[in-house]
Formats: C-alpha cells, structure tokens, sequence
C-alpha cells in the first residue's frame, strides 16, 4: 500500500518522469500558465512550488538548485527578475489549478496551472 507516499509515479519510470517534470516546470515559468492532465498538473504543481520557494532564498545555493529543474536560460531569469520579486513576501500557494472538462479523445481529466496574483 501507499499510504502517505510523496509523489506520483505518473505512469513513468523514474527518469521519464523527473525530465517531464522538469520540461513541465520550465514552461510554466517561461509562460506563466500551463495546460496538461489533472494528474500531471498535481505532480507538476508541488515541484513548481518548492521550486519557486527555494529561488525566493536568491543567493547562490539557490541558483545551483533551480538550474538542476529549470532547463531553459530565459525561464531561469525570468523566476528571479520577475517571480522572486513578486512572491518573496508570500509562504506559499504561489500557483492555482482550474479543472477543465475531458479532453475530447481519450477522456482525461484537463486542468490549467497558472500563477496567482499578489495583493
């Protein structure tokens, strides 16, 4: 049983899933807003989140940890000149998910990941 286990296995094995993590972290950032499963969205959102929790640190440690998730140099200025500055005053829930309905084809659960916004 699984019971209080950290993430989701996705359907993958495990390096599958780290790099699609990884390319779905990235174009969240570098878009502001992602479309994929419900599933995915989930796994993608908590590594989004701490993510963005550790670049709030910005000093050099935290550099080195983003750039091993975040995989595109525009994204990667883009969290610390635009999503750093914007959350460093926030302790969490940087990001929403909206469900969307199934996706026509195959019928999976659809949802949206985008960045709420600050006061």
């Amino acid at each position: 049983m699984r019971h209080s286990r950290g993430n989701k296995k996705i359907g993958r094995p495990t390096d599958q899933r780290l790099a699609l993590l990884s390319n779905q972290v990235t174009k969240l950032f570098l878009h502001g807003k992602l479309t994929t499963t419900e599933e995915k969205a989930r796994a993608t959102k908590r590594v989004a989140e701490k993510t963005l929790t550790t670049a709030i640190a910005n000093d050099l440690s935290a550099k080195k940890s983003v750039r091993r998730i975040v995989n595109d140099k525009d994204a990667f200025k883009k969290i610390f000149e635009e999503y750093v500055p914007r959350y460093a005053s926030r302790k969490g829930g940087y990001l929403s998910m909206v469900k969307l309905p199934p996706r026509r084809g195959d019928g999976a659960d659809m949802a949206i990941l985008s960045f709420v916004e600050v006061e």
